[in-house]
C-alpha cells in the first residue's frame, strides 16, 4: 500500500451493524442512532448516516465514508471510527466492514 494513490482520490467506506438491547421503541431507537450519528460527525469530520434497519426497534445499521489522497490516513480514520462506535457503548456492535477504493 502506498500512503499517496498516484490516481489522486481514495475513497473508504463502511458500516456498522448495532443492536440496541435496551430499546423498547423507535424513538429510543432514534435517540441512540442520533447520538451516535452526531458524535461521529463532530469527531471526525466524515459522511455518516442511518442506511438500514430503519424499522427495527433493537437493530440498526450505520454507514460512514473518507475521502483522502493517503490511503493510510483513510483505513486509519475508518478503523477510528469503528473503535469510537465501540467505545461509545451506546449499543453492541454486532458487525462492521470496510473497503477503501481507489479511484
Amino acid at each position: 500500500m502506498q500512503d499517496f494513490d498516484e490516481a489522486g482520490m481514495v475513497v473508504g467506506v463502511g458500516w456498522v451493524d448495532l443492536l440496541i438491547p435496551d430499546s423498547r421503541s423507535l424513538k429510543e431507537k432514534r435517540k441512540v442512532v442520533r447520538s451516535t450519528v452526531d458524535r461521529l460527525r463532530a469527531r471526525f469530520n466524515v459522511a455518516v448516516a442511518e442506511v438500514g434497519d430503519q424499522d427495527l426497534w433493537g437493530r440498526a445499521r450505520i454507514g460512514f465514508a473518507v475521502v483522502s489522497n493517503d490511503t493510510r490516513f483513510v483505513n486509519s480514520v475508518l478503523d477510528q471510527i469503528r473503535d469510537a462506535i465501540d467505545n461509545m457503548a451506546l449499543a453492541i456492535v454486532a458487525n462492521s466492514q470496510i473497503e477503501i477504493m481507489h479511484l
